[in-house]
């Protein structure tokens, strides 16, 4: 009550009485020890990293841009953007399903298994990133001389960077499983992005060209130094918490899960980012950095689905290895709710302020406007149904969620191929846009058919039933 009694000092009497039902909400969730609150206060924190992180990589990309220029900024992101889809893919699921195993072993105390689960997703991950750039390395020496020239250096450098992408994807997910969100959002949201611009700005200072290479080395420098710092602190704080003698193995039981996983992630990866890649196979560099700074601009909404995503994961697997029906579809129409709103608000204030924000990377950039217009359709879309595909997968639903991904990737690449070279741009933007609105009708109805619940902005959920109601069906 602290809070509600200084409010009612310092404010004046009607302002304070208006406020006080919303800090005794406020102070209540700070202070409440339940599943529900905890995921509310993850979902707050995840939110507020993300703001600030959205902040960060918004300046950093614009000063960045303003650097190099729009040919050399379009290679960097080109590159950058295949090394982050290949570090999460090289993870091959297992950093999900770290959130996926992970609360159900702690609740049944048993410590010897969760360590053994970090210890298997780290090295599963690390051994996988490097076969895959190893690949990509020799694809490089033999292909060489029928890629763009500009491109070889970069993708070069770049692999070298998937092993500490991939080990911190799976230190993430090991984070958001112990309800650490600081420790797993803040080294690649906010530390890394800041590094890459201070060793830019470094190298440039030393004498260094403004251009990819620069770039790529310095983002292979961040990389590296956040992740080993995130290594050893989360690995401390893991044996902290779970001081197990020894570790127990059970790799089939955690590959079955992880494999349907990582076909998901996989198509939701190229999903989110094909556009980018097949607007690099299409048109110059300079087309690039100008689609990329309009989608980095919409990039300020999606970081409210990404935080309630972060923060609904690990309540979605305690509701469902509970079987509580009515409690996982209330909680479910709730993480619509927090998707929805605040993604409507964002998106509404960054189209209004998409011409001023565009300016900033510079004039070219402008054409950028209706490519944003489009994305927002298609972010509004996903939002009116929530993080419908964490449920289907912590309800262990990974073949349907694949599948969902698989025709919506399809679809995106399908009319990426036709309608870029048509129309240009704008094409890759509709492209993407109608893929989100196919994947969110199929999420809707398949955790509808599936589980009997309605994750819709406009649906009601059903309460005090032990199964869903004519209004969940």
């Amino acid at each position: 009550m602290t809070l509600i009694d200084t409010a009612g000092k310092i404010l004046p009497p009607r302002y304070a009485a208006r406020l006080a039902p919303a800090v005794e909400r406020l102070t209540l969730l700070l202070v409440a020890t339940d599943e529900t609150s905890a995921a509310s206060r993850m979902a707050i924190i995840a939110f507020a990293i993300r703001v600030v992180s959205a902040a960060i990589a918004f300046v950093s990309q614009i000063l960045l841009a303003r650097l190099m220029g729009e040919f050399e900024y379009g290679i960097f992101v080109f590159v950058w953007v295949i090394a982050i889809i290949l570090g999460n893919l090289s993870c091959l699921g297992f950093h999900t399903a770290v959130i996926r195993f992970l609360p159900q072993y702690r609740t049944a105390g048993a410590d010897e298994a969760i360590m053994g689960l970090a210890a298997t997703a780290r090295i599963f991950a690390m051994v996988s990133a490097t076969l895959i750039a190893a690949t990509g390395i020799a694809a490089l020496y033999l292909l060489g001389d029928r890629i763009e020239s500009h491109y070889v250096h970069p993708l070069f450098v770049g692999a070298f960077v998937l092993p500490m992408i991939a080990l911190g994807d799976v230190l993430d997910g090991t984070a958001r499983a112990n309800g650490w969100p600081v420790h797993a959002l803040s080294p690649t949201y906010i530390v890394r992005p800041l590094l890459i611009l201070a060793f830019v700005a470094g190298a440039i200072g030393l004498g260094r060209v403004a251009d990819a290479n620069t770039a790529i080395l310095a983002a292979l420098a961040a990389a590296y130094l956040t992740t080993i710092v995130q290594f050893v602190i989360v690995t401390g704080k893991l044996r902290h918490r779970f001081p197990a003698r020894r570790v127990e193995i059970h790799f089939r039981t955690w590959l079955v899960v992880a494999f349907p996983i990582f076909l998901i992630e996989g198509f939701y990866f190229m999903l989110t980012n094909s556009d980018v890649i097949i607007v690099g196979l299409y048109l110059p560099p300079d087309k690039v950095a100008v689609y990329f700074a309009a989608a980095k601009t919409m990039a300020l909404v999606h970081f409210v689905y990404f935080a309630v995503k972060a923060a609904a994961a690990q309540r979605f697997s305690s509701l469902v290895s509970g079987a509580d029906i009515p409690a996982l579809a209330a909680f479910a129409r709730q993480t619509v709710q927090w998707t929805f709103w605040p993604s409507l608000l964002v998106g509404g204030l960054v189209i209004l302020a998409g011409p001023f924000l565009l300016s900033l990377f510079g004039p070219a950039f402008q054409e950028g406007q209706m490519i944003m217009v489009v994305l927002f359709a298609g972010i509004i879309a996903k939002a009116m149904v929530g993080p419908g595909e964490v449920l289907l997968t912590m309800a262990g639903e990974h073949k349907i969620c694949a599948g969902i991904y698989a025709t919506a990737l399809a679809a995106n690449l399908a009319m990426n191929v036709t309608l870029i070279p048509a129309w240009g741009l704008l094409g890759a933007a509709t492209a993407t846009a109608s893929a989100m609105v196919i994947e969110a009708g199929l999420l809707h109805l398949i955790v509808r058919q599936r589980l009997g619940i309605v994750m819709f902005i406009a649906s009601r959920i059903p309460a005090g039933h032990g199964h869903p109601g004519p209004e969940a069906r």
